[in-house]
C-alpha cells in the first residue's frame, strides 16, 4: 500500500475543500492525519461476547453497569442504534469479520464455518500489509479464526489465556475433536446428576483441577468463569496479557481481541458479585413470547443481576485496557472499536440468547470508535450495521475496500462525497437450516428509518401460514410492546416485500 497522500486522495480532498468544507471529523481528531504523514495507524477491534446495548447504562439502562465506559464515551464515537447480523456468535462474528450478512457467508449453524469460497474473504486478508494478531476465548469465534488462519500472523491459542483447560484431548485428538470431547466428558467428568462413567478418575481429575486453580478460586464467589466446560479464565489476566503483549507488537498491527464475558455462565469478581442482588430495579412487564422458554420472571429477574454485575466487571477491565493502552502511548496512533457479536435477553420468559426472535435485547449491541489521540466525542443515532466496521476501518486507515463487502462506511467517517439514500440494516437466524440450502426455517430483521420489520418462516411453533410477521417503532416504542403490522399493513408489506426479495437473492445459489 502507498504509505504517502495518493494523487486521487489528494484531488479528492482538494475539491472537498475549494467547496468550503469542513475537514470531516476522522481527519480532525489527529489536526494532521495518519495517512497525510505517511504514518500508517494501528487498529484494534476489542469484543466482549453477549453484550447488550439495553443492559448499558451508556445506553440508558437504569442500573449504572458501565462508568468507565460512559466517561470515555466523551473522547468516542457513540453509535446508539447500531445492531449485531445474527443473535448468536457464529453469524454475529463472521458478520463482523467478514462484512457480509450470514445469509451471504452462510456460517449460520453453532460450530459454523463461513463458505469455503469465502475462507480469504475476511478483514485479516484486507490488512495484509499489518500485523494481524488475533484472539478469543470462545470455541465457535476459534472455529473461523482457524478457518482464516493463512491471513493471521500471530493467531494466540484459546489455551494461552486459560488457568486450566481441557485442551489435551483435543490435542491428541484434533480430527475427532468432537467424539473425543463426549468421550472425555463421559469418563472424566460428573454429570449434573453427580456420575460418571469412570469414578476413579474423575476424582483424580477433579482433585488435579482444584490444585490448579485454588489460588483464585477466592476472588469469584459464583464460581470461576469458564469457556463450554472446564476451561477456566480470569478476564483480568487476560486484558493484562493484551495490554503487555500490544506494548511489544510489530506496528502497524492489526488486532482482534474476542473476550467471552459477559457470556453465560455470569461469574464475575468479587469486587463485583452482589451489587445488583438486593438493588431496588424493576424489570419492565412484558408478554410472553410464542418462542418463549417457559422462564419464570423470578429466574430472569436472579439471572439478569448476575449478568448485569458481569458487565460492571467487565467495563472496569476495559477501563484499565485504556488506561494501560494510553499509558504506553499507542493510542496516539492507534483506531480501537468497542462491541459485540450479540446481545442477551431476559424477558418474555426468553433466557439469553438462544431464541428464534430478534427483540432489541438481542440485537443491538454496544458500538464506540476511539479515533487516534481523539478527545472529544459525538453521538451518532443513524442505525447501523456490524457489516459496516470493516469497510469503516479500512476507509479510515487508507486501504482499498473489497467489492464483496456488504457493508458502508459508516458516519461520520463516510466521504462527503457519498450519496445518501435508504439503507436497511439486516439480521438474519437460521440455526437450524442446511448451510447449503435455501432459508427455509430462519428470521430476517429489517430496520429502515423508525420501523423494524421481523419476519419468520419455517418453525413448528407458527400457524398453518407457516409465517410470523412483527413490526415496531423502535423510535417511539423501544420496547417493543405494539406489533404494528396489522394497523400499519402498508408499511408492514413494503418492508416483507424487501426481505423476501433479498432471501429469494441469497437462496438461488442452492435452489
Amino acid at each position: 500500500m502507498n504509505q504517502g497522500l495518493s494523487r486521487r486522495d489528494f484531488l479528492k480532498l482538494a475539491s472537498l475543500m475549494s467547496l468550503g468544507i469542513a475537514i470531516p471529523p476522522s481527519v480532525q481528531y489527529l489536526g494532521i492525519p495518519g495517512i497525510l504523514q505517511g504514518k500508517r495507524q494501528n487498529v484494534l477491534i476489542v469484543i466482549f461476547d453477549a453484550l447488550s446495548a439495553y443492559n448499558i447504562s451508556l445506553y440508558g439502562y437504569s442500573r449504572e453497569t458501565t462508568p468507565n465506559l460512559t466517561r470515555l464515551a466523551k473522547r468516542a464515537t457513540v453509535y446508539h442504534n447500531h445492531f449485531a447480523s445474527g443473535s448468536f456468535t457464529t453469524p454475529g462474528t463472521a458478520s463482523l469479520l467478514t462484512g457480509m450478512l450470514p445469509w451471504t457467508h452462510r456460517a449460520i449453524r453453532i460450530n459454523g464455518k463461513v463458505k469455503t469460497s469465502f475462507s480469504n474473504k475476511n478483514i485479516f486478508n484486507a490488512f495484509t500489509d499489518y500485523h494481524r494478531i488475533a484472539y478469543s476465548h470462545n470455541p465457535l469465534v476459534n472455529i473461523l479464526l482457524k478457518q482464516f488462519l493463512e491471513d493471521i500472523n500471530e493467531y494466540v491459542p484459546q489455551e494461552k489465556l486459560y488457568l486450566f483447560s481441557d485442551s489435551l484431548i483435543r490435542d491428541l485428538f484434533s480430527k475427532d475433536e468432537d467424539i473425543a470431547s463426549i468421550a472425555w466428558t463421559r469418563i472424566m467428568k460428573h454429570k449434573e446428576d453427580g456420575y460418571s462413567y469412570s469414578l476413579f478418575l474423575t476424582h483424580l481429575y477433579e482433585k488435579y483441577r482444584e490444585y490448579k486453580v485454588a489460588d483464585i478460586l477466592e476472588f469469584f464467589p459464583y464460581g470461576l468463569p469458564e469457556s463450554y466446560g472446564d476451561n477456566y479464565f480470569n478476564l483480568q489476566q487476560g486484558i493484562d496479557w493484551t495490554g503487555d503483549r500490544l506494548k511489544n507488537i510489530t506496528h502497524p498491527f492489526f488486532g482482534y481481541f474476542h473476550y467471552l464475558p459477559p457470556h453465560w455462565p455470569y461469574k464475575p469478581h468479587r469486587d463485583y458479585a452482589g451489587q445488583f442482588a438486593n438493588d431496588s430495579w424493576k424489570s419492565l412487564i412484558k408478554p410472553d413470547d410464542l418462542f418463549t422458554d417457559d422462564k419464570s420472571k423470578e429466574f430472569l429477574h436472579k439471572q439478569r443481576a448476575f449478568y448485569d454485575e458481569f458487565i460492571l466487571n467487565v467495563d472496569s477491565e476495559f477501563g484499565r485496557l485504556f488506561n494501560l493502552l494510553e499509558s504506553s502511548g499507542i493510542l496516539d496512533n492507534t483506531w480501537v472499536v468497542f462491541t459485540s457479536d450479540h446481545g442477551e435477553m431476559f424477558e418474555r420468559g426468553i433466557w439469553a440468547h438462544e431464541t428464534p426472535t430478534f427483540y432489541q435485547p438481542v440485537i443491538r449491541v454496544p458500538l464506540l470508535i476511539f479515533g487516534p489521540g481523539q478527545q472529544s466525542g459525538q453521538s451518532i443515532y443513524t442505525p447501523t450495521s456490524a457489516i459496516d466496521l470493516m469497510p469503516t476501518l479500512l476507509h479510515v486507515t487508507g486501504h482499498d475496500i473489497p467489492e464483496w463487502t456488504e457493508g458502508s462506511i459508516l458516519p461520520p467517517y463516510a466521504p462527503l462525497i457519498t450519496p445518501l439514500g435508504k439503507k436497511g440494516i439486516y439480521a438474519v437466524e437460521a440455526r437450524y437450516n442446511d448451510p447449503a440450502a435455501p432459508l427455509v426455517r430462519a428470521t430476517v430483521m429489517l430496520v429502515e428509518d423508525n420501523y423494524k420489520l421481523v419476519y419468520y418462516r419455517g418453525y413448528e411453533e407458527l400457524d398453518l401460514n407457516n409465517e410470523r410477521t412483527q413490526l415496531f417503532n423502535i423510535q417511539t416504542d423501544p420496547e417493543e410492546l405494539i406489533d404494528l403490522s396489522l394497523s400499519k399493513k402498508e408499511t408492514a408489506s413494503e418492508l416483507l416485500n424487501v426481505i423476501k426479495t433479498r432471501l429469494k437473492e441469497s437462496d438461488e445459489p442452492y435452489l
